[in-house]
C-alpha cells in the first residue's frame, strides 16, 4: 500500500471516528424522540442522517488525499538527496520545508566525509604506489624481465613450435581414424590454451609497472604489444586526462589482471577497452565476448577478483562486473577525480 493509500484510509477512519464520537456526545446530551426523525430532517433534499457521515467522510477522503501527496513529495526529496549523495553527486537545492531540513543538512555532511575519504584514500593510495616504487622497482623489475625472457626464449617457443608441428600433422594425416583425429585435437586445442596461459603469465611479469609512463601511455603500449601475439580483435579508446600516480598505478594493474582473465578464460574473439573521463569521473571498461561466467560464484573463490575490487576501493572507487553466458563480460571501475 502506497503512502497516500494509507493516507486516505487513515483520513478516512478518523472522520468516521470523530463523527462517532461527537454524535454519540450529542444525542447523549441532547437525546431525541426517535431515530425516525433522522431520517426525516433533511439538509439539501438529503436525509440528515446521509448527509452528515457522507460529508465526513468526503472530508476525510480529501484530507487523506492532500496529507499522503504531501507526505510523498517530502519522502520523494530525501530519496533524491539520499541518490546523490550515493552516486557523489552536487546536493541540489531542494524545497524540503522545516520538517527535513535537519535531514538535508545532515545529508551534505555525510556527501562531504565521503569526498574527504576518498581524497583521503587515492593520497594513501598514491603515497604507497610511490613508495613501493621506490623500494621494490629495481629488484622486482629485474627478476620479472629476466623470468619473462626465459620463458618467453624456452618454454614460449618450445609451445610455439609443438602447434605448428601438431597443426602440420592434422592436416597430412587426413585418412587416418578417426579416434586418432580427435585425440590430436584435443592435443593441439591443449597446446593452444598453453600458449594463451604462457602469455598471461607473461602479461602478469611485464610490464611490471608503468614505468615513467602515464596511463593512457601504459595502455596502448600493452594492447599493442598484445595485438601482436593473440589471434583476437582488440580495440580500445583511451582519453587523455591527467590522473594521481596511485590512481593510474591501481586502475593499469586492474587492466592487466582483466585482460589476463580474458586470455585465461573467455574464449573471446574481440575485446575492447575504454578509458575516458565523465562527470568528474575516470571510468575503465574492458569488455569481451566469451563465454561468461557467475559473477558472484566466481568472487567468492578468486583472488584475481578480489584484488581487483579492493584496487578500486583503495583509490575511492567502484568496480561492477556483469558477465551473461555465451555473450560475454564487461567490466566497469569508476573513481572519481580529486
Amino acid at each position: 500500500m502506497s503512502i497516500i493509500q494509507r493516507q486516505i484510509a487513515w483520513g478516512a477512519g478518523m472522520s468516521l471516528l470523530i463523527l462517532a464520537v461527537l454524535t454519540a456526545s450529542f444525542f447523549t446530551m441532547f437525546p431525541i424522540p426517535g431515530w425516525r426523525d433522522l431520517w426525516e430532517t433533511e439538509i439539501l433534499d438529503i436525509p440528515f442522517i446521509i448527509f452528515v457521515p457522507s460529508i465526513s467522510l468526503a472530508l476525510g477522503l480529501i484530507f487523506g488525499l492532500l496529507s499522503g501527496i504531501y507526505w510523498r513529495r517530502q519522502l520523494s526529496a530525501v530519496d533524491t538527496m539520499l541518490h546523490q549523495v550515493e552516486e557523489g553527486r552536487q546536493l541540489d537545492v531542494l524545497e524540503t520545508g522545516k520538517e527535513l531540513h535537519s535531514i538535508s543538512v545532515r545529508a551534505e555532511k555525510i556527501q562531504k566525509h565521503m569526498a574527504e575519504q576518498a581524497k583521503i584514500s587515492q593520497k594513501l593510495a598514491n603515497e604507497k604506489a610511490e613508495d613501493i616504487e621506490n623500494r621494490m622497482q629495481e629488484i622486482v623489475s629485474q627478476e620479472r624481465n629476466r623470468l619473462a625472457r626465459e620463458l618467453h626464449d624456452s618454454v614460449s617457443q618450445q609451445l610455439f613450435a609443438a602447434s605448428m608441428m601438431m597443426s602440420a600433422i592434422t592436416e597430412t594425416q587426413q585418412d587416418q581414424e578417426e579416434r586418432q583425429a580427435k585425440q590430436l585435437k584435443m592435443v593441439e586445442e591443449m597446446i593452444h590454451q598453453s600458449q594463451l596461459e604462457m602469455r598471461a603469465l607473461l602479461l602478469h611479469l611485464r610490464p611490471a609497472a608503468l614505468k615513467g609512463k602515464s596511463l593512457q601511455e601504459g595502455i596502448e603500449e600493452l594492447l599493442v604489444e598484445l595485438l601482436q601475439k593473440v589471434s583476437m580483435e582488440i580495440e580500445w579508446k583511451v582519453e587523455n586526462f591527467p590522473l594521481d600516480k596511485g590512481v593510474e598505478d591501481h586502475l593499469f594493474r586492474i587492466l592487466q589482471e582483466a585482460v589476463s582473465n580474458t586470455l585465461r578464460h573467455s574464449k573471446s574473439q574481440n575485446l575492447e577497452v575504454l578509458l575516458i573521463q565523465r562527470d568528474d569521473y575516470a571510468i575503465l571498461r574492458v569488455a569481451d565476448d566469451g563465454i561468461g561466467f557467475d559473477v558472484e560464484e566466481t568472487r567468492a573463490g578468486s583472488y584475481g577478483l578480489q584484488n581487483m575490487y579492493e584496487r578500486a576501493a583503495e583509490v575511492g572507487g567502484s568496480m561492477k562486473i556483469i558477465s551473461v553466458r555465451n555473450k560475454g563480460t564487461r567490466l566497469e571501475v569508476k573513481v572519481p577525480i580529486m
